[in-house]
């Protein structure tokens, strides 16, 4: 069972091999997850084919956690309430929402967009 969400922003940050990413991602004892939206984010600006076997290489490292009915349905509400007053787009309250619904941290460092949909309880910066 996992006890986080990893966003799209720390993946890229392992991708680059940030020290201080690579630094945090070795120190957590528990296992993460991301959720097949940001899969996709991160294989769809894999720089060639070394890059997608690199990117898999560190996606495979994460549990897939698939999206629920229910949680759409909290993203598209998220998204009519805060598109205009917080400029949220899509993949953000998507990805939100399935934190949202176990109640689980999302680690990310678009604290901007993701503190309006979880609050700062659940968006957290990880280093």
């Amino acid at each position: 069972m996992t006890i986080a969400v990893v966003d799209t922003t720390v993946i890229i940050h392992l991708f680059r091999r940030n020290p201080t990413a690579l630094g945090w991602f070795g120190s957590q004892a528990e296992q993460l997850s991301l959720t097949p939206l940001t899969w996709l984010e991160v294989m769809s600006v894999a720089p060639g084919k070394s890059g997608q076997i690199a990117c898999r290489t560190i996606l495979d490292r994460f549990e897939l956690l698939p999206l629920t009915a229910a949680d759409q349905v909290w993203a598209m509400q998220m998204l009519a309430h805060y598109r205009l007053s917080h400029g949220l787009g899509i993949m953000d309250c998507l990805i939100a929402s399935v934190c949202q619904r176990l109640q689980i941290p999302l680690y990310t460092h678009n604290l901007r967009h993701m503190t309006v949909l979880l609050g700062s309880h659940l968006a957290i910066q990880p280093y």
